[in-house]
């Protein structure tokens, strides 16, 4: 490599030729007073013909001090004899620390390092010492001198503890150019190494490199634990990125690790999140048989998944085996089933929960309150309404502005207009502000009474004092001027989301999206995409279902390969859409590339998502594939059969191979499927 010339304010440095690794360059110039070195570093980009882990090359040192040349290449430098008796107790290590502290470049510390340079200080000393210097420049500077000019033999541990600083300091690449290191001075990372850089890329969102750690460290034969596993899962679920978090899962009990409780229960989330609750529910089960038995947490949010969902007699079904084995209850449990009560239309249960709570130990909050203030609305019991929502306020119970957007919404059920306007002066008036909610809800029941004026002067109020203009009030508006018969009005608000001013361009998109605009949605996403703004997962899945329910395929597909371009893992609903628009595109082969490659990455499909593929091997006449898949899901417990079988033999009938769907039929009534 040619000479390398840096310029400071200060002076010019020449860097030359240098034979230490090439993925590891440091550019350690000189810094004047002890300050942070960060200030005093110079980066440069290299060559092309530079390895991609280039990252920094160290200044020559004096000759005095100047090491042996190390490359892979060469032999490996000379390391004189271990000493047999060290002077870690007569050194103060806080001494040196602090002497180290006060050094402003590699040279200097070279120089005070120089009296130890024959190994007078044990390795464990000195990776103790590593490990107490936070500063990550410092912490490389001394790495180099334990190697290249004390000569000690490679240690793992030191390596790690220098990783530990340059990830801490947010150096990814030197990470990298480190860890090459630590493979030419055939050191094997071990797992110490492998979780740091994992936990590290992981939290700063540098998922796909996280999940390429690893991969390395399962290449290397190097066993995860659970911590890490549970790390990276949870990472995953932060992220909203549910298949990931899934087949990590998978990877974590195929290494043999029995998950714990917390990991169960976060899987219980994720599997509800991603919308897989047959798995979620047997997750419960497989919990029980190795012998980690659900609690309190599990239930609640297996309820909370059902709710999410709109599935409450199955949250009703949980909430009865939950009493059935006597697992205690919580206040989010009762918070969630007076909620269930209210929506299956039985408020007296609710009630009863509720004034029971006591009882039980459980000191009803707000949201107790709140919810069952939500039901009493629901089944128009407006008396009790205001009676719990004045008893709040003598019994001086916190209320809140969920609190007060339950009852405007409660006196817009009777048309009351007056008493809800009343209501925002009440609460603004003991410093609870409204939000959009509440400004869409008296939005609507102006609507609702033929006030059409009174709620345009406010939205457009709203919109020039700067108020975040969320989806939910926009539609409202909307709805306003359409039920008022004012079309235009209505479409100029649509076309303004074209070009969003004074709200995000994703809630612009699912606002259009949600609204059937499929010109203008597209349009403001693929702005979005282009600009780098799309963050949220939900917007390439409000885009995908846009398409797959206007037979956009052509578009879906495009939204999809987006969405893997930006690294998103698709849920088994948008893949179960994918494959769908392939088979109406007649691209099969891309449609088993897709099904195929997401089980590899570790996706739990749906039942749906493995019909479809078989209904797409069928319209292909593959009969083979249809074949072989429906043996692989014959064997699979998960797999709901009697769907299974009648798939099959449909798609056998309309091929018109009669023999074949009786032979499926009959094997579907030999098992009793039916």
């Amino acid at each position: 490599m040619s000479t390398l010339l840096l310029s400071t304010s200060a002076s010019n440095y020449c860097l030359p030729s240098s034979p230490f690794p090439q993925h590891r360059i440091a550019i350690l110039v000189h810094y004047t007073k002890p300050k942070p070195l960060l200030n005093h570093f110079v980066l440069v980009s290299f060559s092309a013909t530079s390895s991609t882990k280039d990252v920094w090359r160290k200044t020559t040192p004096p000759s005095s001090l100047k090491p042996p040349p190390f490359s892979p290449s060469n032999h490996r430098p000379y390391r004189r004899k271990q000493q047999s008796s060290y002077l870690d107790h007569s050194v103060d290590m806080d001494d040196l620390l602090s002497t180290i502290g006060q050094t402003t470049n590699e040279h200097q510390l070279f120089a005070l390092m120089s009296p130890y340079k024959e190994r007078n200080l044990s390795m464990r000393f000195m990776v103790t010492l590593l490990s107490r210097e936070t500063d990550w420049q410092r912490s490389l500077a001394l790495l180099d001198w334990i190697n290249e000019v004390a000569l000690y033999t490679p240690s793992v541990f030191a390596y790690n503890v220098a990783l530990r600083n340059v990830l801490r300091a947010k150096q990814w690449r030197l990470a990298y150019g480190l860890f090459e290191e630590m493979r030419q001075r055939a050191l094997s990372p071990d797992r110490y190494t492998y979780s740091t850089l994992i936990t590290h890329f992981g939290k700063e969102g540098l998922f796909d490199d996280a999940l390429s750690w690893l991969q390395k460290m399962e290449q290397d034969h190097v066993s995860g634990d659970l911590v890490l596993y549970s790390n990276l899962i949870e990472l995953s679920r932060k992220l909203c990125d549910y298949s990931k978090a899934i087949s990590i899962f998978s990877r974590l009990k195929t290494s043999g690790i029995t998950p714990d409780l917390v990991a169960y229960n976060t899987m219980i989330n994720v599997f509800g999140k991603a919308k897989l609750f047959r798995e979620a529910r047997l997750l419960v089960k497989e919990m029980r048989s190795v012998g980690v038995m659900p609690d309190t947490v599990s239930y609640s949010t297996l309820l909370t998944m059902y709710v999410e969902n709109q599935k409450f007699l199955e949250a009703l079904s949980v909430f009865s085996e939950m009493n059935e084995v006597k697992c205690p209850l919580d206040l989010t449990t009762c918070n969630i089933m007076i909620d269930v009560y209210g929506q299956l239309d039985m408020a007296k249960e609710a009630d009863r929960l509720f004034w029971s709570m006591r009882k039980m130990g459980i000191e009803p909050n707000v949201v107790s309150y709140n919810t069952l203030l939500r039901v009493y609305g629901e089944a128009e019991l407006f008396g009790e309404a205001i009676h719990l929502f004045r008893l709040m306020q003598r019994k001086s119970i916190e209320q809140n502005v969920v609190t007060y957007n339950t009852m405007i919404k409660i006196y817009g059920k009777t048309l009351e207009h007056e008493k809800a306007n009343n209501l925002i002066q009440e609460m603004q008036n003991i410093g609870i502000e409204p939000n959009a909610i509440t400004y869409s809800t008296i939005i609507s029941i102006w609507g609702k009474v033929g006030k059409l004026d009174r709620a345009a002067m406010l939205f457009q109020k709203l919109r020039s004092s700067g108020v975040e203009i969320d989806q939910v009030l926009y539609q409202t508006m909307i709805v306003a001027y359409e039920r008022a018969g004012l079309v235009a009005h209505a479409k100029r608000l649509l076309h303004e989301l074209k070009r969003p001013d004074n709200i995000p361009r994703e809630t612009a998109i699912t606002i259009l999206a949600g609204s059937g605009r499929i010109e203008e949605a597209t349009w403001v996403f693929r702005q979005a995409f282009d600009a780098g703004e799309l963050k949220d997962i939900a917007v390439f899945e409000c885009m995908i279902e846009l398409y797959s329910r206007n037979r956009k395929y052509t578009n879906l597909i495009e939204v999809f390969e987006k969405m893997r371009e930006a690294g998103y893992f698709p849920n088994s609903n948008v893949i179960a859409l994918v494959l769908n628009a392939y088979g109406k595109l007649q691209e099969f082969e891309k449609a088993d590339m897709v099904y195929k490659e997401m089980q590899e990455e570790g996706c739990v499909f749906s039942d749906e998502v493995h019909f479809q593929m078989l209904s797409l091997y069928g319209a292909r006449r593959n009969f083979e594939m249809v074949e072989t898949l429906y043996e692989k899901l014959d064997s699979n417990p998960n797999v709901n059969k009697k769907e299974l079988h009648l798939v099959v033999a449909g798609i056998y009938e309309k091929a018109n191979r009669v023999n074949d769907a009786s032979r499926i039929v009959n094997r579907m009534t030999y098992r009793g499927t039916m």
